[in-house]
């Protein structure tokens, strides 16, 4: 039964591409060109004057070495042959480990909900520095695994439900990162998409799927960005450890991709010797259990060539001249302990997206704040900290005072009364009195989520919707702000006049809230993921696709995840994917194709500010496949954001190249283009798309 079971999940999706007439297959990409053929010569030249032992020690590594050290784990240099050591720090959302003077920033949610890969790359840059001013020079990051359920604990450190906006982001943080000589460790490779049982639950999954929607990302990462590290997840795919997957690391990550930079083992995630060095990891964390004497043992036996461990040393090296490690030497963890890497600069960049990355949910007319508006009621628990994950490597410690939301709200409220109530559990009686009093009442509500373990329901917990309700109900101009590490319910939408998705918005927070309530700044964000309308809706609803039987997890949605599930299925959600409202107003119109030099679209599209103040539009442009490719809804292929001031018109270029037509062919093995008719549609989210027109791919 499970041999059948996982030959049909491998099969689905596959066969209507299979036996097209007409289907062109495209050649494999060719690897992108580095100062890297430099750097691989230089690594192997090295490995070269390497005894075994040597070359052992630089493939598995410790834990902190000291307490408070804020990194998570060490691989020791060589002196003799001037190898610097390599300290790995987490995480995704900031420099973590218990690291002090550093930035909190927004989480990964937020950035993606700006849409903007210039701002993602400039994130990348300034987290990048501040790993590198504490003496990390290899820092965890990014997380880049698809949100296919939004239950997933982590959720708050990916990005995206989409296969290219997560490219594209994944692709920008990296080159920010190592342009500060810092290896970016793009993580976790691959279909790492849930907590529950994460250690040792084996996906099973087409390999379609994980063409189209759970590797895009880590081969823009890899090829576009550049990076110079990848982390193996815990998870096994199809039945191997991902760490000695011999297809996702050796024939695809280093045979397709051309990888040659360091494959790291997440912490325990090693699990044996022989496969996981003859698959394509190189180095094992923390400890060398695997990849320690038993390695030795393997190649004086004969179980592994000395070549092989001569290539893994080499890969590591690789990434160490390519991120420029041995040219830029940063200085001892031990001497920057004290040492604040945060700044001005960093902090206003915080900010920046936290106000950019903030999605106008709805508005009734109370935001922003009129001049009329004498008094505002800021209410809720949440108001009074700054919510961040509970537990694990995208925790981080803030520099200075965290600007709370009261905080922000009082700083910036100039002649306006701020009031507010705690209303901790069961009294809601006293935040309902407290918001009857005022003009606007703000409440703020936030989730509990972190590593190690999903959310069981998104429903707000300890009694928030019920505070909402009673508040709401006390007054007509009520807002809700959620702090949130992705979707969560609303069963109050209707009683409310406005929602802010504002995400974990780091340490300046309040500063940012306080300029969009005020209208100083606009919610210039978008949904990088479905909002659900009930817990039901999605994988989460099926056991055997979530959270699977403690042994598996059953990927049988193939292609159909996120807003693909949701326009296959015919539900309806809460939101919709790429859906946000702004202070103003936009038209697009005068959608005009042309064929590219690649035989691929160029797509032209005007965007006009018809309303009375300053906004940003995100353009999005989605692809409409023939129906023999099987491809449950249009993707999203283009988009682009569009700053305009009232009045103000811009024509953007949405360019969509002949591989973005491409489908993975199951029976081929490869990426294939169909010919025929294909629908380009250009909106303000996958379920608004009033543009519409045909392109032949011949």
């Amino acid at each position: 039964m499970e041999m059948s079971r996982r030959l049909a999940v491998k099969l689905a999706g596959a066969a209507v591409v299979a036996m097209r007439p007409g289907a062109v297959a495209l050649p494999a990409p060719a690897h992108r060109p580095h100062a890297g053929d430099q750097a691989r010569h230089k690594a192997e030249e090295l490995v070269r004057r390497m005894t075994l032992d040597e070359k052992v020690t630089q493939l598995h590594g410790t834990g902190p070495q000291f307490p408070g050290a804020g990194y998570n784990g060490s691989i020791p240099g060589n002196s003799r042959l001037g190898i610097p050591a390599l300290y790995l720090a987490d995480g995704p959302n900031g420099v973590g480990n218990g690291a002090t003077g550093v930035t909190q920033w927004p989480g990964a949610k937020a950035l993606a909900a700006a849409w903007d890969p210039g701002l993602a790359r400039r994130y990348g840059a300034a987290y990048g520095a501040e790993q590198a001013g504490k003496g990390h020079n290899v820092a965890l990051a990014p997380c880049v695994n698809i949100l296919r359920v939004p239950n997933w604990g982590r959720s708050a450190e990916a990005f995206t439900e989409d296969p290219h906006l997560n490219s594209r982001l994944a692709e920008a943080v990296v080159e920010g990162i190592q342009s500060q000589y810092v290896i970016a460790t793009v993580k976790h490779f691959a279909a790492n998409n849930q907590e529950t049982d994460r250690m040792s639950v084996d996906v099973v999954v087409s390999r379609r799927a994980l063409h189209e929607i759970y590797f895009p990302a880590f081969r823009a990462a890899v090829q576009q960005g550049g990076a110079a590290a990848v982390m193996t997840a815990y998870n096994k795919i199809d039945g191997s450890y991902a760490s000695e997957n011999a297809y996702a690391v050796g024939q695809v990550l280093r045979g397709e991709w051309g990888f040659d930079g360091m494959v790291v083992s997440d912490w325990g995630g090693t699990h044996s010797t022989v496969a996981a060095a003859k698959a394509g990891s190189d180095v094992e964390m923390p400890g060398g259990t695997y990849f320690g004497t038993a390695l030795k043992n393997a190649v004086r036996n004969g179980e592994v060539a000395e070549s092989v461990v001569d290539g893994m040393v080499a890969d590591v090296l690789t990434a160490m001249f390519r991120a420029g490690l041995f040219d830029h030497r940063l200085p001892d963890p031990r001497s920057a302990l004290r040492t604040v890497v945060s700044s001005r600069e960093h902090l206003a960049l915080a900010r920046s997206i936290s106000v950019q990355g903030s999605v106008l949910l709805k508005n009734q007319g109370v935001l922003p704040f009129s001049g009329a508006v004498r008094s505002v009621a800021v209410i809720g628990e949440a108001a009074h900290r700054i919510p961040q994950p509970t537990y694990g490597s995208a925790t981080v410690n803030r520099t200075g005072t965290a600007i709370t939301p009261l905080a922000g709200i009082e700083a910036r409220a100039g002649t306006v009364k701020v009031v507010s109530s705690h209303d901790l559990l069961g009294r809601t009686t006293d935040a309902a009195a407290v918001a009857a009093k005022a003009d606007r009442a703000v409440v703020f509500v936030a989730d509990t989520a972190g590593e190690g373990t999903d959310r069981s329901t998104l429903a707000l917990p300890a009694g928030q919707n019920e505070l909402i309700e009673a508040v709401a109900a006390a007054n007509p101009n009520t807002v809700v702000v959620l702090n949130t590490s992705g979707a969560v319910l609303m069963p109050w939408l209707d009683k409310v006049r406005g929602v802010i998705a504002n995400w974990y918005a780091g340490q300046e927070q309040g500063a940012a809230i306080a300029a969009l309530l005020f209208g100083d700044a606009e919610p210039g964000g978008r949904l990088p993921e479905t909002f659900p309308a009930t817990d039901r809706q999605g994988p989460a609803g099926s056991g055997d696709r979530y959270p699977g039987d403690g042994v598996s997890v059953h990927y049988d949605e193939g292609l159909a995840v996120g807003y693909r599930r949701y326009h296959r299925s015919g539900q309806k959600p809460l939101f919709p994917f790429g859906f946000g409202l702004s202070y103003t107003r936009f038209t697009l119109g005068d959608l005009g194709i042309r064929t590219g030099a690649d035989g691929g679209a160029q797509v032209r599209v005007t965007v006009r500010n018809t309303g009375s103040r300053t906004g940003s539009e995100v353009v999005q442009l989605y692809l409409e496949h023939p129906d023999a490719a099987g491809e449950p809804s249009p993707v999203l292929k283009a988009f682009a954001k569009a700053t305009l001031a009232p009045g103000g018109s811009r024509t953007v270029e949405l360019p969509v190249p002949r591989d973005a037509f491409a489908v993975w062919s199951e029976e081929r093995q490869g990426w294939t283009v169909l010919p025929g008719r294909y629908g380009i549609h250009v909106g303000r989210s996958s379920a608004d798309l009033p543009l519409s027109a045909e392109f032949h791919v011949p």
